[in-house]
């Protein structure tokens, strides 16, 4: 397959391995209505960063992503930021971006792809991840996503008219249009079975208006009938009726098809003839969608503004927004009601609206979280969110008057979890945040709402099938210098006959042992010391 060269790619190529673990810490008197650990969240901080700390708790979790990144037009007066070990890079990327940069492309494409390596750790196995883009990047991004994700897991290019209006000013084509593309996580398994199928939901309960009785939807049927010529037959209904197909057609159904039919009480005796009764629920799968959006479905920019204009009072609060009728229609092609959905260029929260509204409509539990480095995620990005679930009280639409309910945790980014730090006790980190690092650093597993703490005094904080996993830790530095964290003969016995009694082997972090490895592989233990294990993967 081609892959795509840019100036940095190989200082970059990696660059997502190495960012350091930072704890999401929440602030209380910018949340509104939390509600815990599986709450909605909206972080403040340098989206790499975030998405790196979201991994402990949402890795192979997120069911849609959706993300509108800068376009890169020159026009937004962006540099690059992050922390790449190379002097000749930071100097090379620092430079503020326009259009005067002729290597702007490059500098966009090194921002992008850390970013997309870690949305594809946290995209689940079923999941599916949209990205909006217009004509600037639309090429490169295309062969970088082609690269980060397979070019199998491809589904289409979606273009959409972001514009109503025509500018005059162009020179030649009126540039009307943005694209988002499409991938999955696995495409393979969304053609396992038609409930999987990536479809846009057409209402057909007026088409299947009667119902059956029986607790299984809603049917209409028309005469058992036929597609072509052939000799008709008759047939005869365990109950004792007989239906003659239609003469000198084809019919609709084999004999043994009737038969599992019947039994299955899929055909109506009510009428003059038999029946076959079509249920709502299979007739409400929908339709492939169309690659080119139709504005009835998703919109135009200028909707997003007059929406933000409605919750603000006031209009310039933010350039181009998608209309939340735009991403609502992305998560319904899903078909998940309780889906979690990430937006890490969150702008000015659409993403978070369109999930409150959409949940509202359909009493679905999905759960968003958004990430936003700029200084606006309070008064802007979160503001919405807020006013969206508590309600405008001036609003005239009647559902944002009254509010649609919901919560989200506000959350910012504590210090990295670095050895320096913690050798000299300076950034000692939380238990259940070195805990939850651990496990997924050694083993992918994401950890959920779950707070994982200390489950007994030989310092057992998760166990899997195979494996249980030991931390021997106190954020107190005065402790860790103690014997109390030392893997001694009398703990890893202990930890052996536990290992013998269920069946399983054991990690033990520790800042030190008393015992070595050999002895310990005889037990079924592996030790890691702290804190070089932090940075293992």
């Amino acid at each position: 397959m081609p892959t795509l060269d840019f100036k940095g790619k190989q200082h970059i190529y990696a660059h997502h391995l190495t960012v350091p673990y930072r704890p999401i810490e929440t602030d209380e008197s910018r949340s509104c209505n939390p509600s815990g650990g599986d709450d909605n969240l909206i972080i403040h901080g340098d989206n790499l960063h975030a998405l790196k700390a979201l991994l402990p708790r949402y890795a192979n979790r997120i069911k849609c992503i959706y993300i509108d990144p800068p376009y890169n037009t020159g026009n937004e007066g962006w540099c690059y930021n992050d922390n790449v070990n190379s002097p000749l890079m930071q100097e090379w990327l620092t430079k503020t971006v326009d259009n005067e940069d002729l290597e702007r492309h490059d500098k966009w494409l090194c921002i992008m792809w850390p970013r997309l390596h870690l949305l594809r750790e946290l995209l689940a196995e079923d999941g599916v991840i949209f990205v909006s883009i217009d004509d600037n990047e639309q090429h490169h991004l295309r062969m970088m996503m082609d690269e980060i994700f397979g070019e199998r897991n491809f589904f289409a290019v979606l273009t959409r008219r972001a514009m109503h209006t025509v500018r005059n000013s162009s020179k030649d084509f009126n540039l009307n249009a943005d694209y988002t593309l499409a991938y999955a996580k696995e495409k393979s398994w969304f053609g396992e079975h038609k409930s999987r199928y990536i479809r846009h939901i057409v209402d057909k309960s007026s088409s299947y208006p009667y119902d059956d009785n029986d607790g299984r939807g809603k049917y209409k049927f028309d005469p058992l009938s036929a597609r072509n010529y052939y000799e008709p037959y008759t047939f005869t209904f365990e109950n004792g009726v007989e239906w003659q197909a239609p003469s000198g057609r084809y019919p609709s159904y084999s004999k043994d098809t009737l038969r599992w039919m019947e039994r299955d009480g899929r055909i109506d005796f009510s009428g003059s003839e038999p029946r076959a009764k079509r249920y709502l629920a299979e007739v409400q799968e929908g339709q492939p969608p169309n690659a080119v959006l139709s504005p009835e479905f998703v919109g135009f920019n200028a909707e997003g503004t007059k929406e933000l204009r409605k919750i603000f009072g006031r209009g310039g609060v933010f350039a181009q927004p998608k209309p939340v009728k735009f991403v609502k229609f992305l998560l319904e092609l899903l078909r998940s009601k309780d889906a979690i959905v990430l937006d890490s260029f969150a702008g000015s929260g659409t993403t978070a609206h369109a999930v409150l509204a959409l949940n509202k409509e359909d009493g679905g539990n999905r759960k968003f979280i958004l990430i936003e480095c700029e200084d606006y995620a309070d008064t802007i990005t979160a503001e919405r969110v807020r006013r969206v679930i508590n309600g405008v009280p001036d609003a005239s639409d009647t559902l944002l008057r009254e509010g649609l309910g919901g919560s989200f945790t506000y959350g910012t980014l504590g210090k990295p979890f670095e050895i320096e730090g913690m050798l000299t006790g300076e950034a000692l980190p939380a238990y259940e945040s070195l805990a939850a690092c651990l496990l997924s650093t050694a083993s992918g597993i994401s950890v959920g709402a779950n707070v994982l703490e200390q489950k007994n005094d030989d310092g057992l904080f998760h166990s899997s099938d195979r494996i249980d996993y030991y931390l021997l830790y106190k954020p107190d530095l005065e402790y860790l210098q103690s014997n109390e964290v030392i893997l001694d003969l009398d703990r890893a016995e202990r930890i052996r006959d536990v290992n013998h009694q269920n069946g399983v082997k054991a990690i033990v972090y520790a800042p030190g042992k008393y015992i070595g490895q050999r002895e310990l592989t005889g037990m079924g233990i592996t030790f890691c010391q702290l804190p070089h294990a932090l940075h293992e993967r």
